[in-house]
């Protein structure tokens, strides 16, 4: 919960747009686990639809492809 209280405060402290860069391995489980609750809380100018979410580390694979980051966090 730490992690994702972190990015919900970044956002926050943002004061409008916000840029989360997501990579894959074990922090797909721990952020599909908290970000959803923390974002959630989110209002105003962290609210979640101002984030532009992006995958750092995205293989050139289908999102089917188990070494896919956008499928890991799509099945998570």
């Amino acid at each position: 919960p730490a992690l994702a209280q972190l990015v919900a405060e970044r956002a926050a402290g943002a004061g409008g747009r916000f840029s989360l860069g997501l990579s894959g391995g074990s922090l797909v489980g721990i952020l599909s686990r908290d970000l959803p609750l923390a974002a959630a809380a989110a209002a105003g100018p962290a609210a979640p639809a101002r984030w532009l979410v992006a995958f750092c580390d995205e293989r050139l694979v289908p999102p089917e492809h188990p070494e896919s980051t956008a499928g890991a966090y799509e099945v998570s």
